[in-house]
């Protein structure tokens, strides 16, 4: 009788293991007999240029978060200014809209959900230890008729015990990206000493609120951006390198909102020391970027700009299938 249970037990979980693998037809070690996708996925390199790019208006220096709606691509400055533009698919802009009743102290993100734009006053790369984080909640109907109704999440990092100051650009817990979905809104970290980032999740209810440790990624890079695509699960994250190289990062085909059981990719943007901080996308296939302004003449002179990029070579099977 042992002998009919082991073997049983071997044969369930060999067929389970046979179930398990990668399912990206892209993919180097693509598993044809795979019918579930375990996220082990392993991808040739690939490397993108823009398709276009264009010089963006003097008053957007510190661009650093971009959304797509209402046929616009919204996006604002990351230090003071109190208002958010509205550009064309050129970067020309065509709409202003002043948060009048808001502090900006370090606006790093912009997100959406069906009802809301949060705006992300998270940035924390100075000292490290800021106790004043958080998100601005603002509904989408005031929004665009040009009295915005702002409501104010306010959070913590569930494992920052240390407040203690530290030099400029050291801390593990500066933040310059983060989406929406569902009840949640998840926040992507920018690991300056790892070049890392940890997730984390907290309620995208007006009040105090903990951001919860969910998980850590090796992005080999500094994280400044991300859209989400929730009925496609795709993430596509946008940052650079310590030595001013940009990338990306996609996230696609995960479990619920576990979003490292997917595909993971990481792919090269082919621009010298650009500080891209903006991403946005509509269809998950065709992306604009925006960069700050990073001009250090007689040696760098990158002003800001949009790009524009078609990832359709990387991700237009997965999500025409």
């Amino acid at each position: 009788m042992s002998q009919i249970v082991f073997f049983c037990v071997l044969f369930i979980t060999s067929t389970y293991s046979q179930t398990q693998g990668c399912r990206d037809t892209k993919a180097k070690n693509y598993s044809s007999i795979a019918v579930e996708n375990n996220g082990s996925c392993n991808y040739k390199k690939l490397k993108l240029e823009p398709k276009y790019s264009f010089q963006l208006s003097d008053s957007l220096k510190e661009t650093s978060g971009l959304i797509a709606f209402e046929n616009l691509l919204w996006t604002h400055n990351d230090d003071h200014d109190k208002t958010i533009y509205g550009l064309d698919s050129l970067g020309k802009i065509k709409k202003k809209i002043v948060l009048e009743r808001a502090m900006n102290h370090d606006w790093e993100e912009i997100s959406q959900d069906d009802t809301h734009i949060y705006i992300g006053d998270f940035g924390n790369n100075y000292s490290g230890n800021r106790s004043d984080l958080k998100i601005l909640k603002i509904e989408k109907k005031s929004f665009l008729e040009g009295s915005p109704n702002i409501e104010i999440i306010s959070f913590t990092y569930s494992d920052q015990t240390d407040f203690s100051s530290t030099k400029p650009n050291k801390t593990n817990f500066d933040c310059e990206a983060f989406i929406v979905s569902k009840d949640s809104i998840y926040l992507f970290t920018k690991q300056w000493k790892l070049s890392k980032t940890n997730i984390y999740a907290l309620s995208k209810q007006e009040g105090i609120q903990i951001a919860r440790f969910k998980a850590t990624l090796d992005t080999k890079g500094l994280v400044t951006g991300a859209t989400y695509l929730e009925d496609k699960k795709l993430i596509t994250l946008c940052g650079y390198t310590k030595v001013g190289k940009p990338f990306l990062y996609l996230l696609y085909d995960f479990k619920n909102q576990d979003f490292l059981s997917g595909n993971k990719r990481r792919i090269d943007i082919k621009l010298p020391f650009h500080q891209m901080e903006g991403i946005a996308t509509k269809d998950g296939l065709h992306y604009f970027l925006t960069n700050e302004s990073l001009v250090r003449k007689p040696i760098l002179n990158h002003p800001q700009q949009i790009h524009y990029f078609d990832l359709s070579n990387a991700l237009d099977l997965y999500l025409h299938k």
